[in-house]
């Protein structure tokens, strides 16, 4: 008898509980608000810029952390100039800062993990994080902006990555970006 009262009672208290979080929750997995003024005064900027890959020389700004260059697990980790045009001495605007890994055994495609961190103009201390799948391969590659900070906290978007000048006995690389991004 005393087992079924206390399994009775566990159950009871259960079904209480249960329907405490249900009248909270009201049964939803998820829930969509209604346009704010917010999202109505979201800016969207256009940043073109670009990145240099430098794996060469005496001071290389990505470096091999683990695997074989150019091999499936093969890791980098970067600090690549950003600038405004192609030439490494153009005027330099940020550093992309992260981290790349050679995630396809197939088609040459990296897994990107990078901050695009600005250093020029109203940017100056502002960077943009973005992290996705980069087929070096195609001719143009997109991968999602993720966040950001600064002015561009809440950022949200997509980056376009096409190869400028690739060096193949170097391995030293030049990428032009254009990135959209949504933010406050």
């Amino acid at each position: 008898m005393a087992s079924f009262l206390t399994s009775t009672y566990h159950f009871t208290m259960f079904f209480i509980l249960l329907s405490t979080f249900l009248a909270f929750t009201d049964g939803k997995f998820s829930e969509q608000y209604p346009n704010t003024k917010a999202t109505i005064h979201d800016k969207i900027s256009h940043l073109h810029f670009y990145f240099h890959d430098i794996v060469s020389g005496k001071n290389p700004t990505a470096i091999l952390i683990a695997g074989q260059r150019n091999s499936f697990g093969s890791t980098a980790m970067i600090d690549d100039p950003l600038t405004e045009g192609p030439e490494p001495s153009s005027k330099l605007v940020g550093r992309a800062q992260g981290m790349y890994a050679m995630t396809s055994q197939q088609d040459g495609s990296l897994l990107m993990v990078v901050n695009f961190a600005f250093n020029e103009g109203k940017f100056n201390g502002s960077s943009v994080s973005v992290i996705g799948r980069n087929p070096v391969l195609d001719a143009v590659r997109e991968m999602p902006v993720v966040g950001g900070s600064g002015i561009f906290r809440l950022a949200r978007g997509y980056a376009l990555a096409k190869t400028y000048q690739y060096n193949i006995t170097s391995g030293d690389a030049v990428v032009e970006y254009n990135v959209f991004i949504t933010h406050d």
